[in-house]
C-alpha cells in the first residue's frame, strides 16, 4: 500500500491532482470537483489536528475492529458514509482548492510523519503515522479515481 509520507506516492498524488479539470464528471457520487478538493484538504486537516471532528458514537464501538478499511490494500467502498464536519455541498471555486490541496500535500511532507501521530480520526480512532500515511493515500487515490486521475 502506498504511503503518502513517501515522495514517490507524494509526487504521484500532485501529478494526479494537476490533471483534474474542474468540468470533470464523477463517476460516483455527488460532488464535483471544487467540492472533492475541498473536502480532501478538510480531511488532511484532521489529520494534522488543524480540524477536529468528534468522536461518533458508532465509531467508538466498531471503529477499531473496522479501521483496516483506511489503511489496507482494497480499494474504498464508492459512496461510502463520511465525516459530517468534512462533507462539501457548498459551491467551491476549483483553482484555490486546488491550490490548497496542493500546499497541504507539500506542508505534510515537510512536517512528516509525526504531525498527525497524535491524532484521532473521528470514527477508526488512534492510529499510527504509517496507518495515517497510507490512510491518507487511499482516501486521494479513492477520490482521484472518482473524477478518473
Amino acid at each position: 500500500m502506498n504511503n503518502l509520507f513517501e515522495s514517490s506516492a507524494m509526487q504521484e498524488i500532485r501529478l494526479r491532482i494537476g490533471r483534474l479539470s474542474p468540468d470533470a464528471r464523477p463517476l460516483w457520487g455527488k460532488m464535483n470537483p471544487a467540492q472533492m478538493l475541498a473536502h480532501c484538504s478538510a480531511f488532511q486537516d484532521i489529520a494534522t489536528g488543524e480540524l477536529t471532528a468528534s468522536r461518533s458514537g458508532l465509531g467508538r464501538v466498531i471503529g477499531r475492529f473496522a479501521k483496516p478499511v483506511f489503511y489496507n490494500d482494497k480499494p474504498l467502498p464508492l459512496n461510502m458514509s463520511t465525516i459530517p464536519a468534512i462533507l462539501m455541498d457548498g459551491e467551491r471555486e476549483f483553482n484555490p482548492e486546488k491550490e490548497r490541496l496542493l500546499r497541504q500535500i507539500e506542508r505534510l511532507g515537510e512536517k512528516g510523519p509525526q504531525s498527525c501521530e497524535k491524532q484521532m480520526h473521528p470514527f477508526f480512532g488512534r492510529l499510527s503515522a504509517e496507518e495515517w500515511g497510507k490512510g491518507l493515500y487511499k482516501h486521494l487515490d479513492h477520490h482521484l479515481k472518482q473524477f478518473g486521475t
